[in-house]
């Protein structure tokens, strides 16, 4: 499961999201493919489109979470 959490900015009088960390927790990763999981990760923003059409305006991170 995918949780994400927005930072919000104020610019002026506007609220501007700068930045969304998506943690995917409760993934069980055996020991021995932990890095590739990690690698997975990394190259998954290049492949999903809404990482795509915001990454110029929106800082977007990722990370795994196996305790859930």
């Amino acid at each position: 499961m995918g949780h994400a959490r927005g930072e919000i900015e104020l610019e002026g009088k506007v609220l501007v999201i700068k930045r969304i960390h998506v943690t995917y927790r409760g993934v069980t990763i055996p020991e021995d493919r932990w890095e590739a999981a990690e690698r997975a990760l990394e190259a998954h923003a290049d492949g999903c489109p809404v990482a795509r059409s915001l990454e110029a305006a929106i800082e977007i991170t990722t990370s795994l979470d196996e305790s859930g």
